[in-house]
């Protein structure tokens, strides 16, 4: 787990102190500054972007609610004070936690927990691999073809052609369906009725493509981003 950087505002050296110290006591938590002065904490904040903020409330310069609002980037904040009543107006500030002078240990530890747990990243699921074969329905049967295997794919209204070296199998679908389920780095729309694999590709000149001896037209609206990707 990474080091954990925290720093802490009060107008009291000895409330410093303590959070000084329960902070050194938790690892991989690190106090990295301490101030007195709010003004002198803001630009610290802004240009070293600590990960936890505690923060008094009652200070003489700024209440510690007013000097959140002012705040451009904000660290995970734990308010600390000697007043309980404004428990309510640091939650609605987004503050994970509220702790109320003298500050137990324990009490402490609950607040750092939380802050803990919004500081780590989600855990992304793997995505799924992508696959490299298509089911086509042909009859009663679906059809497992291989992607590679693939040269183009023809469409006519409501159904699709998919063209192999050896075959040619006819299925109820569209183009633009098929489009979104392809990996984009194989297969390009090069024509409103035409999907092409490019390791299929044989040469490309004027507005045509040529796929395994078939030539197949390009569209005007799709030869630019043809022209990029033979081109890369």
């Amino acid at each position: 787990m990474k080091r954990i950087h925290c720093i802490a505002i009060d107008d009291e050296p000895l409330a410093l102190t303590i959070l000084t110290e329960y902070v050194s006591k938790v690892p991989h938590l690190e106090m990295t500054a301490t101030f007195t002065s709010a003004g002198e904490a803001s630009l610290y904040i802004q240009a070293e972007k600590p990960d936890i903020l505690f923060l008094d409330i009652q200070m003489p310069e700024i209440k510690g609610t007013d000097f959140i609002r002012t705040l451009i980037y904000k660290p995970v904040i734990i308010l600390t004070t000697a007043y309980s009543e404004y428990a309510l107006e640091s939650f609605n500030l987004d503050a994970v936690d509220y702790l109320l002078k003298p500050i137990p240990f324990e009490r402490f530890l609950q607040a750092i927990n939380k802050a803990i747990r919004l500081l780590e990243p989600e855990t992304k699921k793997p995505e799924p691999a992508a696959k490299d074969f298509i089911f086509v329905k042909s009859g009663y049967k679906s059809i497992k073809i291989n992607l590679e295997d693939i040269y183009y794919f023809e469409g006519s209204r409501e159904y699709v052609s998919v063209f192999t070296r050896d075959r040619k199998y006819m299925q109820l679908d569209t183009l633009k369906n098929l489009e979104e389920q392809l990996p984009a780095a194989s297969f390009i729309r090069v024509h409103k009725s035409y999907i092409v694999n490019l390791s299929h590709v044989h040469s490309f000149y004027g507005n045509t493509l040529e796929v395994d001896g078939k030539e197949i037209p390009v569209g005007r609206a799709y030869k630019e981003n043809v022209q990029k990707l033979i081109d890369r």
